[in-house]
Formats: structure tokens, C-alpha cells, sequence
């Protein structure tokens, strides 16, 4: 299903807004284990808490009834912090003299560093072939959901909008992995699932919009020379806190390192985070958020029957939603205090109608209902709390009397599957981590450092609190350098984390000439956050991204 007029609004806010891989392991199944650091451990004088591995094993997945076979590699690379120098320093060396004062002031390498774990997934056969790097947001999320749940060769089996039942959990087939169309690199970011960070002041030199996508273009060009993949199609995946990443980190490639890549998928946008739905009330005078995730409070609420009115078509309620947010009640919301009695009175009647949610709550809620309202409210007569990555989940209230949700069902309902699951197969299969910890996520979203540098500027903006960031410019800037760039929005309509509408809006928005906006294009599913959580979302949703990488890359492969 594909979506992607914007409704136009009575009053418009426009916002500024190497060589080849490793031989196969032979048939006996033999795996291999080695280091690619050619360097010592820290000899005394140089910090190096890390060295990179890999490790190979040989696999089959069937996609559309053809067996592939593949060779997979789990490891990890080591990347640096910008300022960082790759001219070995001697520290043995003695100055005859004292330092001047500008020997002195010269800047030392940082001894922050990572070492980033990937599994790569390399079609056996064939000619040149595309390669795609994935990663997952949060920020501080592993990439195991859409490495188990989307595009891997093994899939997680899960329940599609309920909480799935405990171990034993299966694995099996996937037939929707990518690995038709393109060679899979799969990602933890920094911190991360296997990946870990070590020196002086690593959280700053990792965790934050800038450094952290630093650190994936680091890893991404140092893949590419490992690999000898330097002359394939280049692709970036992102999901949630990923599309901003994929925004920055374009954008560095292309400005910075002269890479210029084929396309960007984004699944579950948000790039610019004044329109996010979590409490918008803490920016009073916004009131987009309010606009922008009004469609999918209708869809949700249709998905519940707790709309009051007959609604056979989904589609055709959104359109109609739409129209609505972007035209009077977008006018009712910037009239203010202005807004007379009547108006108001029929406005809180047309979300009733939109949201299922009471005319009295409504009104009381001054029209504006944040994300985590809805989500309390819809249900509350049930005593369910909705989900907000998928609010097609339901879960049990933890506090009924709360304002906002207090938790999110659909995260309970699939955490522990995936968690045991990726745990089993990295170890049992890709014989990675015995010895090991793997986080799946960590705690580092309110001390990460939202401060960006925007393209065109010479110094990092003063640290800035989440709300403010805006990337939009960076993903215009990296199309304009590269007008060939194409990108694709994929977006679940029961998302209340990151609303398609939202993406939609901030499509039509990027400063980008009009003949540029060809270069996008829309996919929508009846899924949540994680559209690939549904059977036929996540076969729509390979069908869809193999499509865009077969028309923009390689015809052969």
C-alpha cells in the first residue's frame, strides 16, 4: 500500500529546518577464529584496549523457493573519535629542548575507542553485489531486531499483536531476508550488543548525534576497504533513532569522505524531534506534534473499534484524517485563546470522532493529547494500556489512575524472544560471544548528546536537550551533492513512536529543489514501529526495499 500526498494545510509552518572477504570454511564446517590487528597489546605507552576478530561460518537461506548459500562473518572493527591521527607516535623519543608553546598546544590523540561488532552476510556466489549496512536506534539499542526480525537469514517467530509466550522460542527460515538483493552488514552500535567503548572520556566521544555517526562512517569506510567493496552499490538502513543516524551519517560520506552511496531506506522516521507525540506540552505554542500523529490515533483507534462512526477503509479514514489535522484543526490550534466556544465545541467533537477518546476529556485536554494520553485513555475502560511502537498491542494497566502509559506492551511482548533468541543463534551458528556479554540495550538516551553540527556550519551547536534537533538539512545537503541519491520512506501506520505522518511532513519539507523530491518515494503497512513484526508487513517490506535496491543499483544482481 502506498501513500504519500500531503494534505494541504490552510496554514503552513514550513520548518528550517580489502581485498576480498576470508576463503570459505571447507564442507567439514570447520570454524575459524583470528585477529585481524596486525599490531601488539598495549606495549606500556599506547592504549589499546582492543584488537579486531572475526570469525566464518557457511549458511543457506530459500528466498522465493531458491536456495543461497552465503558465507557469515561475525566480528568487529576498531574505529576512533574525529581528531583522531593514524600517524604512529613514538613515545620513546626524547626531546633534546622543552616544547615551544605551540609543540605544546598541539592536540593529542584521543584515547577513546571502539570496537564495533558486525555480522556480514556475503552471497556465495554471483557477480558485483550491493551491499546494505543496518542498524536499529533507540539511541543505545543492538541491531538484533532487524537482524532476527527483518532481514537475517533466521527469523524470530513471534506473536503478531500479543505477548509471546515464553522459551522455547523458534527460529526459522527467513524468507523475506534481503540476501537476494544485497549482501547484508548488520551493526551494534557503540556500547551496543557485542560492541564496547574504552579510553578517557569514551561516552562523550561516542555518545551523541555527531560523534555516533561518526563513528558509522568510520566503520562503514573501513569495511569497505576490508572487504574490497568500495565499487559495489552502497545502501543505508536505519530504523527509529536509525534514520537520523542514516541523515548525519550520508551526509558525512558524502561531504566529508567523497562516498557517494546508491540510497538511504528509512523504516520509522524521525529527523526532525520537535514533531515527536511524547509530550509535545513541554513546547508550548508547537502544536505540529498534535497534527502529525492525529492520523495514526485514528488508525489506532479504528484497529480497536473504538471509533464511533462505520470505517470499512482504512485508507480512505486517513486520507479524510489528514485533510482534517492539516486544514481546521490546524487553524483551530494556532487561533489559541482566540478560539471561540462553538469552534472549540466542534472541534473536540471531530477528534471524538477521529481519536474515540470523550468530548470532555478532549476539551479538558485544551485539543491537544500528547502520545502517552492517547495511549492511557483509548483503552481505559478495559483497564489497557496501549502500545506506543505498536499500538495494535494491548497490555495490562499498571497504574489506571496515570496521566500518561506507564510502560509499552509491544516492547514486553516481543524483548524476551529476541533477547534469547539472538543470544542462542550468535553463539550456536555464528560461534560468536562464548565468552561474552551481550547488551541489547543501553541506558544512554538522557545523557546523549543532541547538540549537532549542521552542514554549512563551522563549530557544533551548544548542547541542546533532545527537543530541537532537526537533521533535515543534513539529508538535503547529501542529496544535493549527490542528486542521484535515492531515498525510501517506510512507514507502519500503527507507529505511535515515530507517526507516518510525521515522516511524510518532514519529506515535503526538506530545503531541497522540487525536481529532488522525485528521488523519494513512499511505502505504508498496517503494522507498528516494527512493521516487519507482522508476517505481511515484513513480505510487503522486501518485496518493496529488494525492488528499490534492484531499480537503483546493480540491474544484474
Amino acid at each position: 500500500m502506498s501513500r504519500h500526498s500531503l494534505a494541504a494545510p490552510a496554514l503552513i509552518i514550513a520548518l528550517a529546518s580489502s581485498a576480498a572477504w576470508a576463503a570459505a570454511d571447507d564442507a567439514s564446517g570447520t570454524q575459524e577464529r583470528k585477529s585481524d590487528s596486525e599490531t601488539q597489546k598495549a606495549d606500556g605507552h599506547k592504549f589499546e584496549p582492543f584488537r579486531s576478530e572475526s570469525v566464518s561460518s557457511n549458511g543457506s537461506v530459500t528466498i522465493g523457493g531458491r536456495a543461497i548459500a552465503y558465507q557469515a562473518i561475525a566480528g568487529t572493527l576498531i574505529v576512533h573519535p574525529k581528531g583522531w591521527d593514524d600517524v604512529p607516535q613514538d613515545p620513546n623519543v626524547q626531546k633534546a629542548t622543552p616544547p615551544t608553546a605551540d609543540e605544546a598546544a598541539e592536540p593529542k590523540n584521543p584515547t577513546a575507542e571502539a570496537s564495533m561488532f558486525y555480522v556480514a552476510y556475503f552471497r556465495s556466489s554471483g557477480g558485483p553485489r550491493p551491499v546494505t549496512f543496518f542498524y536499529n536506534g533507540g539511541p543505545g539499542s543492538s541491531t538484533m531486531w532487524l537482524h532476527l526480525g527483518a532481514f537475517g537469514p533466521r527469523r524470530i517467530v513471534t506473536s503478531s499483536d500479543a505477548h509471546t509466550p515464553p522459551a522455547p522460542y523458534s527460529l526459522v527460515n527467513n524468507g523475506s531476508s534481503l540476501l537476494d538483493a544485497t549482501d547484508l552488514v548488520f551493526i551494534d552500535a557503540p556500547g551496543t550488543g557485542f560492541s564496547r567503548i574504552a579510553g578517557k572520556d569514551k561516552e562523550k566521544a561516542f555518545f551523541g548525534v555527531d560523534p555516533d555517526a561518526y563513528a558509522f562512517s568510520e566503520f562503514i569506510t573501513e569495511f569497505l576497504a576490508k572487504y574490497g567493496r568500495w565499487n559495489s552499490p552502497k545502501y543505508l538502513f536505519g530504523e527509529s533513532y536509525g534514520t537520523p543516524r542514516s541523515a548525519v551519517v550520508v551526509n558525512q560520506l558524502e561531504a566529508d569522505r567523497s562516498v557517494d552511496l546508491n540510497g538511504v531506506i528509512l523504516l520509522s522516521q524521525i529527523l526532525n524531534f520537535d514533531l515527536s507525540p511524547d509530550r509535545p506540552t513541554g513546547n508550548p505554542g508547537i502544536d505540529l506534534p498534535y497534527q502529525t500523529v492525529l492520523p495514526t490515533y485514528a488508525a489506532t483507534a479504528w484497529y480497536h473499534h473504538k471509533l464511533p462512526g462505520e470505517h470499512p477503509s482504512l485508507d480512505a479514514l486517513l486520507t479524510e484524517v489528514e485533510q482534517f489535522a492539516m486544514g481546521d484543526y490546524a487553524r483551530a490550534l494556532a487561533a489559541g485563546s482566540d478560539l471561540g466556544a462553538s469552534e472549540r465545541a466542534a472541534i473536540a467533537q471531530k477528534l471524538h470522532e477521529y481519536t474515540g477518546l470523550p468530548v470532555a476529556y478532549i476539551l479538558k485536554a485544551d485539543l491537544r493529547i500528547d502520545g502517552g494520553e492517547f495511549r492511557q485513555n483509548l483503552q481505559g475502560d478495559g483497564d489497557k494500556t496501549t502500545g506506543r511502537l505498536d499500538s495494535r498491542f494491548s497490555g495490562p494497566d499498571i497504574d489506571p489512575l496515570s496521566q500518561r502509559a506507564d510502560y509499552d506492551p509491544q516492547a514486553t511482548a516481543l524483548g524476551s524472544a529476541y533477547v534469547s533468541a539472538f543470544n542462542d543463534y550468535v553463539r550456536k551458528e555464528l560461534h560468536y560471544g562464548e565468552d561474552k556479554m551481550f547488551k541489547p540495550s543501553i541506558r544512554t538516551f538522557r545523557t546523549w548528546n543532541f547538540a549537532h553540527q549542521l552542514p554549512g556550519q563551522n563549530e557544533q551547536a551548544p548542547l541542546s536537550p533532545r527537543q530541537g534537533v532537526n537533521v533535515m538539512p543534513d539529508l538535503a545537503n547529501a542529496m544535493k551533492l549527490n542528486p542521484n541519491l535515492k531515498i525510501q520512506l517506510n512507514a507502519g501506520y500503527f507507529d505511535l513512536a515515530t507517526p507516518f505522518y510525521q515522516g511524510i511532513y518532514e519529506m515535503h519539507h526538506l530545503p531541497i529543489p522540487q525536481n529532488l523530491q522525485a528521488n523519494i518515494e513512499y511505502r505504508f503497512y498496517e503494522s507498528g514501529h516494527m512493521v516487519y513484526a507482522k508476517d505481511a508487513s515484513l513480505k510487503q517490506l522486501h518485496d518493496n526495499v529488494a525492488d528499490f535496491i534492484r531499480r537503483t543499483g546493480n540491474p544484474g544482481t
